[in-house]
């Protein structure tokens, strides 16, 4: 990890899966059933998995199926993973940072759908922001940066002066693309994968607000 950075934004946004909950397992467990129904091979889907809308990683594996069944077959991997948030459970430390923001200087940009994002925060037990932008908001998922670019809009912030928590290699290029400072999480692939973020931590333990008023908030990364 980097040390000693401090970053003086006025937003925080959160990546949802690997960030803020480690719900790998549940994600395996839902693409697993929809690899086995459809004949994909497990091995080259775990690789399109992580940082992308599920649609997205179908058409990446089944790039000649139409877009209806794409689709239909990216809610069905939602609607199971909803349903299982068995081993969900928040990244050390991310809940005493969120605990640290005023709400309304915190987001989440994740691919999920309202509902399963709403699922995973309730298990972990972490309060619902006020702003969530999920796969339904957006027309083009990770890398794409029009979710984060979105979400600063409603927070009412310039992306330049916001600083977004990532952990996957799409996830990272799209909050580099809307301009954001980019912390990067090491929860879900290797330092040496994530590109060329700001900081890297191996979780947000080492992160910590010194200064959160209506127009600055100081993060320090320790």
């Amino acid at each position: 990890m980097v040390s000693a950075h401090i970053f003086e934004v006025e937003a925080v946004l959160f990546d949802l899966d690997g960030v803020m909950v480690r719900s790998e397992r549940a994600i395996e467990r839902a693409w697993k059933k929809w690899a086995s129904k459809r004949g994909v091979c497990w091995d080259e889907l775990k690789q399109n998995i992580h940082g992308r809308i599920a649609v997205d990683t179908i058409r990446a594996v089944l790039p000649e199926t139409p877009l209806e069944q794409a689709l239909q077959d990216a809610e069905d991997v939602m609607t199971l993973q909803v349903g299982d948030a068995v081993g969900c459970r928040p990244v050390p430390g991310v809940k005493k940072l969120v605990r640290s923001l005023a709400r309304d200087s915190w987001g989440i940009v994740t691919g999920c759908s309202p509902d399963l994002a709403n699922s995973r925060l309730t298990a972990a037990k972490y309060p619902l922001p006020d702003t969530l932008i999920t796969c339904r908001d957006v027309a083009r998922g990770k890398p794409d940066p029009e979710g984060y670019q979105l979400a600063a809009q409603r927070l009412g912030a310039e992306c330049r002066s916001c600083v977004a928590l990532e952990d996957s290699p799409s996830g990272i290029l799209a909050a580099q693309r809307a301009g954001m400072i980019v912390v990067a999480f090491t929860t879900t692939h290797r330092e040496d994968l994530l590109g060329t973020p700001h900081a890297t931590v191996p979780d947000a333990r080492s992160i910590r607000v010194r200064q959160n008023s209506p127009s600055k908030i100081v993060i320090e990364i320790n």
